[in-house]
């Protein structure tokens, strides 16, 4: 009797699993996405849970039904389908529910009405109602909802064939064991293995390309390992013929396994991942086919056993994390090189998840496959590496040892290179660590980069609707590359950022947790800055200016500090010699900045004291008078622990009369804000005298762009 089945498979990977489906002795009835349905005998349905490198699931399909949009039809439709002839008594059951409808919202409320109709009709049958246990069920129940259509069936493995049992130490962002078969399928490499081809994998990790390869060349079933299927628990579960499939599987890997020619090796520069990637590959039980051994892709050549051609497969990071990106565009840089010098003639399979990182490479695909990898959209790049001659190999090294720019990335690196030379003399005399050397000085290249001692800061401002996504990205991978040449710095001391409108709590969120701190210096003052975790550094450098300013008028004067950031301002002012200050700022995370700041500085934190609060709050509640404030709001808030919102072109003039207020006979309120647009409000020059110095509070480095900020002098008129 033929049995229906329903296989399921990641996305993308229909066609391979048909074919595979086919060969494995079932006959394909239709593909859908993600799977298949076809009909097999017990035997085959058997051979395709054990041999399947492909498949998630293995359902066997007991019934359809239309028109189920309501729990009483699901409950109806599963209560007529024929469970007792293969549930035994007192087997557990779970069910696993996919999909919804106007009336089921829920998987859970929708598992619950399918256990319900198998209870009903179970005990309709006299027998005794089975226990749910929703993890080591005996029988797994698998139903799928859509658009009405219920599809009812029993998994015959019990849990997804990708668990293949060898892969207990994942590493990082593991692929999921199928995932990297469909990928070794689609690259041929089961026809390159029968050729006794080798495979190199320069970024193994824990080894799973390598692993499942090795699998195949060896001709082992890739579920040869697991203890327990659940078909093994039903009814009908025909004994005599698993075993015998089972004595065939353990046959075919024996002699596979001193068979096969093809021989893989695996490099990574991590040692936990060469540790997980051997302890993986003993318990897949082929440890002998795979050379393991460290290695950083730069310093990658060409195994000496491994003469003629083959195969490089790998699957390096793709940079979903923003951070990522400057080591990111070295590696596959370095990894071009490496692959040209080393590997000619072979063909090289890169999965990745940013094609545009994959064109780094300087390698041009010949084909190209959509896969899923979880939620990210990913491709499967194939290219031939061209054949090398020893002339060929002597350029490559000199490329190797000058690494050439494209064009574009060339272009950009020389304007680093003339900005730097610009810049020179003036860092010299100054002694300024931190500095902006570049601010979209190119309209195509839309960067702002700000060196910070010997690690470089970069932020892309959002790109024009004019500019093409594609062409943007290109550009912007073309300035990483180009940064580490210009500077002679490392792909590890580049830091990238998107440049977004902070607003409300988004300049407070932290954007990473790595925690990587230091300390820079600004005259006689140090701060700590953090590059990677928020949107700013710690330390505004176009202040640079400003903050010099309040060191040298604040010797002897109580000092106010509004919106006061990580307090770099109030460390000039008490550098400079102030009595005494006080810092107010909304944020938690800024003030213990400012703190240690204080700390860092050795300044008494009894005089130098922070308050948390909303500055407009404290300025209309807070009592007492200073004889220098600084006031910098930023242009825009609206955060919830603030009554109502802050624009500072509509706010202003109430800010700045609040701050007059607290001001002591004499004294000065520099006020200073970063609205590019920004106007004075002309009432505010008829109350107070008023003296706008934006023109002398940039340094050279920030010339090219003097409407970053506006800055103020204000002071009570004269009786």
């Amino acid at each position: 009797m033929l049995l229906n089945l329903h296989i399921t498979c990641p996305w993308s990977v229909e066609s391979l699993l048909a074919e595979e489906v086919s060969q494995l002795g079932a006959e394909i009835q239709k593909t859908t996405v993600a799977g298949v349905h076809a009909r097999a005998n017990l035997e085959s349905a058997y051979r395709l849970c054990l041999w399947s490198r492909l498949a998630n699931r293995v359902i066997l399909t007991l019934g359809r039904a239309s028109d189920c949009e309501t729990p009483e039809a699901i409950a109806a439709a599963v209560g007529g389908l024929p469970w007792a002839a293969h549930l035994r008594e007192g087997d557990t059951l779970a069910v696993d529910f996919h999909g919804q409808s106007h009336a089921v919202r829920h998987t859970r409320f929708g598992a619950q009405v399918v256990k319900d109709g198998i209870v009903d009709a179970l005990r309709a049958g006299g027998r005794t109602r089975p226990e749910i246990d929703p993890r080591g069920a005996d029988v797994r129940v698998y139903a799928h909802l859509h658009r009405g259509h219920l599809l009812v069936g029993i998994d015959l493995v019990g849990a997804s064939l990708h668990q293949r049992g060898y892969r207990r130490d994942t590493g990082h962002a593991p692929l999921k064991e199928n995932l990297a078969a469909a990928l070794l399928v689609r690259a041929d490499w089961p026809a390159r293995a029968k050729r006794g081809e080798p495979l190199v994998d320069p970024m193994c990790g824990a080894g799973t390309l390598l692993i499942e390869a090795a699998l195949m060349a060896a001709d082992v079933a890739p579920q040869l390992t697991r203890e327990r299927f659940a078909f093994e628990r039903l009814a009908d579960f025909d004994s005599a013929v698993w075993q015998e499939l089972q004595r065939e599987a353990r046959a075919r890997a024996d002699l596979g396994r001193r068979r096969t020619n093809a021989r893989l090796w695996g490099f990574d520069q991590s040692p936990q991942a060469i540790s997980a990637a051997r302890s993986n590959a003993m318990r897949a039980g082929i440890p002998a086919l795979i050379a393991l051994d460290g290695g950083s892709v730069s310093a990658l050549v060409r195994p000496e056993e491994a003469p003629g051609t083959g195969l490089i497969m790998t699957n390096p990071p793709y940079g979903e994390r923003l951070g990522e990106l400057p080591e990111l565009v070295t590696l596959y840089g370095d990894l071009g090189q490496r692959l040209k010098r080393e590997f000619g003639g072979w063909t090289l399979a890169l999965f990745t998840g940013n094609p545009d990182l994959g064109h780094r490479l300087g390698l041009r695909a010949h084909k190209q496959y959509a896969f899923k990898n979880g939620p990210l959209d990913c491709k499967l790049l194939l290219a031939d590496i061209a054949a090398d001659s020893a002339a060929a190999r002597a350029e490559e090294q000199e490329v190797s040892e000058s690494k050439p720019l494209g064009e574009g990335a060339r272009m950009f690196a020389n304007r680093l290179i003339k900005n730097r030379k610009r810049l020179k003399k003036w860092l010299k005399q100054s002694g300024e660590t931190c500095y902006r050397l570049y601010d979209a000085d190119m309209p195509e290249y839309a960067l702002a980069i700000d060196v910070y001692g010997h690690q470089v800061h970069v932020q892309e401002y959002a790109p024009p609707k004019s500019v093409e996504p594609a062409k943007a990205q290109r550009r912007l991978l073309d300035a990483l590359s180009a940064i580490p040449v210009a500077l002679d710095v490392r792909p590890e001391q580049i830091h990238y950022k998107q440049r977004e409108r902070q607003s409300g709590k988004a300049q407070y969120t932290r954007q990473s947790s790595a925690g990587d701190r230091f300390v820079v210096e600004e005259g006689p003052a140090k701060f700590w800055v953090n590059l990677t975790d928020y949107l700013d550094t710690g330390l505004f450098l176009d202040h640079r200016p400003v903050r010099r300013m309040l060191r040298e008028r604040a010797a002897g004067k109580r000092v106010l500090n509004l919106f006061c950031y990580t307090a770099s301002a109030t460390v000039h002012a008490a550098l400079g010699g102030a009595s005494d200050s006080l810092s107010v700022d909304l944020s938690n995370t800024y003030l213990e900045w400012a703190r240690d700041n204080f700390t860092l500085n050795r300044l008494d934190q009894s005089r130098h004291r922070v308050v948390r609060d909303d500055c407009l709050h404290w300025l209309r509640t807070a009592g007492g008078t200073y004889d220098l404030i600084f006031l910098d709001p930023p242009t825009f808030s609206n955060s919830k622990r603030m009554e109502g919102t802050l624009d500072v072109q509509r706010d202003h003039a109430q800010l700045i009369d609040l701050a007059m207020a607290r001001l002591a006979p004499g004294g000065e309120l520099i006020f200073s804000n970063n609205q590019r647009g920004f106007t004075l409000d002309a009432t505010v020059s008829e109350r107070y005298a008023v003296e706008e110095i934006t023109a002398r509070t940039f340094d050279p480095d920030f010339t090219r762009r003097t409407n970053l900020h506006h800055c103020f002098v204000i002071q009570a008129r004269a009786a």
